[in-house]
């Protein structure tokens, strides 16, 4: 097993044990891969849910550009609801797991098709 299966499973841990949620595990892993070589960096693949700047990023970067979505307060309403499933307790939120989060919330699971 790889290190991004690793990533994975404890991303697939995460949604189940955290966030209540039964992962789509070929999804999970999609949107795994879409992020790219941040999940290998202990920074960059967590989101500090705390800082405005990094929930602009998240919007502007994922929910606009990736998901193509329109800028408008119900995606920065989504966000917050993300991090509130994931628990505003929880130090590490790793980004696969909010962005899987969002592209659910969103029904835009076809970006990935």
């Amino acid at each position: 097993m790889g290190k991004r299966d690793e990533l994975i499973a404890k991303y697939a841990d995460d949604l189940k044990n955290k966030c209540k949620v039964t992962p789509d595990m070929a999804l999970l892993t999609k949107v795994t891969i879409g992020c790219g070589p941040a999940i290998y960096n202990a920074d960059a693949a967590t989101v500090a849910a705390g800082q405005p700047a990094e929930l602009e990023t998240v919007k502007n970067n994922f929910l606009v550009k990736k998901l193509g979505l329109k800028d408008g307060p119900e995606l920065s309403a989504a966000i917050n609801s993300v991090i509130e499933v994931y628990g505003k307790s929880e130090r590490n939120k790793y980004r696969a797991v909010v962005y899987y989060l969002l592209v659910k919330h969103f029904g835009k699971e076809k970006v990935y098709a």
